[in-house]
């Protein structure tokens, strides 16, 4: 099964929509919305069409990716990020590296576009391979209450959160 990695184009959007929706039918922490953010996201200031990346094999797209803008707030200061949500797959496509294909190749191309970090909330013992760290590290907090090992943040740049730290504000269209 060879899957090529690209940048999603607007033909794509129900596809893609249809993939997060079907990835996210049976897990217990999801809210089943998370093709819906997808469209919100899309529409929003945050939107970055060069992070939103589909994984497509000889049947279609087959797992999708976005990352979009974030802020990071401090006392006096705020500093842009990049929210790394949702990331999915067919569930019959797991195991089979898809999911780290696309998170390889999204934070590939956020670091070739000059971005300097990325937060996560997810899964404590699959996204440090990627090398994400837990974010309070650099006393980065999620807006709500999350447990500490699940919301982690990852340099592009050496030293880009050193003297950053505060309340991550996520774009309108993760909470419409």
């Amino acid at each position: 099964m060879k899957i090529t990695i690209r940048q999603e184009r607007y033909e794509d959007y129900k596809e893609a929509e249809a993939v997060v929706k079907h990835a996210f039918t049976k897990m217990e922490f999801s809210d089943q919305t998370e093709h819906e953010l997808v469209a919100r996201i899309r529409k929003s200031t945050a939107f970055i069409p060069e992070l939103s990346l589909v994984a497509v094999d000889n049947s279609g797209i087959v797992g999708h990716i976005l990352l979009s803008k974030i802020a990071i707030k401090g006392n006096d200061t705020a500093v842009e990020s990049l929210a790394l949500a949702p990331v999915s797959f067919l569930p019959e496509h797991q195991h089979k590296g898809i999911g780290s294909l696309l998170i390889r190749e999204a934070l590939k191309i956020a670091k070739e576009l000059g971005h300097q970090s990325v937060i996560v909330l997810g899964h404590h013992e699959y996204y440090p391979k990627f090398g994400f760290e837990k974010a309070s590290r650099w006393d980065i907090n999620a807006p709500f209450e999350v447990p500490e090992e699940a919301f982690m943040a990852l340099e592009l740049e050496k030293n880009a959160l050193q003297h950053v730290s505060g309340i991550v504000e996520y774009s309108s269209a993760f909470s419409e």
